[in-house]
């Protein structure tokens, strides 16, 4: 298969796993409205948890050889991280909509930017550093400080975004060192392990219908992250990670459909804004690499 057929496989793959994640969270929105943010993406991180270890028990050198690492400490923090990310981010979408968070959320690849310095100790030009502040200035146009209606909430999901940022470098950080397979086995299960600690204490009963639901949650999770392994292993992460923004068109379609929110102007300004700012930033990483 020729590079072009690789990168047009790795696009089709990115866009089904933003479809696959809007829908993730449709139904975390529904299910949390409900019940418990915890109990929700604990049984979430059960089947997670369930799906990294047959993929690792099927890699080379089983569960040994993927679960071996140098850097142990690290690994089970950022299992820990991503899972009270996801927790901020469902509670986001109870309380502001799909719509209004994802808008907000989709900043992140500025904030690994602005963090790849102290993180990571990579040299962040100043052409990167206009487009965040850009960025910057198309967040705050969709959270309007300052005005009447200023929803305080709305920090929500920038702190979820800043959380996600940081799992990223994290990530980058760690494969210095360990495989992905490593990486992805101690997400899935030091994740499991931490919302178990704490969702435990949160159990209440489930109506049938809704462990249907619960039950498309959980593959749809697996799925879109085995999507994304896909898509990563047919072209680079510089090529197909534009696509990603679709995220968002997803997910306005779900909250306008479904949960009959309403599309503000300033939101589609601010996103038009912020999603200009990320893409610059890309093109910005590409070219230097």
């Amino acid at each position: 298969m020729t590079q072009q057929n690789n990168t047009r496989a790795g696009v089709v793959l990115m866009i089904g796993a933003t479809i696959v994640f809007a829908l993730q969270d449709g139904i975390s929105r529904h299910l949390a409205e409900s019940y418990n943010t915890y109990m929700v993406v604990m049984i979430r991180y059960w089947f997670f948890a369930a799906f990294v270890i047959a993929l690792a028990a099927r890699a080379p050198g089983g569960l040994r050889a993927t679960t071996r690492t140098n850097q142990l400490g690290l690994q089970i923090f950022r299992g820990v991280l991503l899972a009270a990310e996801i927790c901020v981010a469902v509670f986001s979408f109870t309380i502001l909509g799909l719509i209004d968070s994802m808008a907000v959320f989709i900043c992140y690849p500025l904030l690994v930017a602005a963090l790849s310095g102290p993180v990571l100790g990579e040299r962040v030009g100043w052409r990167r550093w206009t487009a965040i502040g850009v960025g910057c200035v198309g967040v705050l146009i969709i959270l309007q400080p300052g005005v009447g209606v200023f929803n305080p909430w709305a920090i929500i999901p920038l702190i979820s975004a800043l959380m996600f940022a940081l799992y990223g470098l994290l990530t980058r950080y760690a494969a210095r060192q360990d495989s992905t397979a490593t990486s992805f086995f101690w997400t899935g299960v030091s994740g499991a392990v931490a919302m178990t600690l704490v969702g435990m204490w949160f159990w209440e009963p489930m109506a049938q219908g809704d462990w249907g639901w619960m039950a498309v949650l959980c593959v749809s999770g697996a799925l879109g992250h085995w999507l994304l392994i896909k898509c990563y292993e047919m072209a680079e992460a510089s090529a197909v990670q534009p696509f990603a923004y679709f995220h968002l068109v997803w997910s306005a379609i779900l909250g306008i459909s479904v949960f009959g929110e309403v599309l503000r102007p300033e939101v589609v300004v601010g996103a038009a804004v912020v999603v200009a700012a990320g893409l610059f930033t890309l093109w910005r990483e590409r070219s230097q690499g």
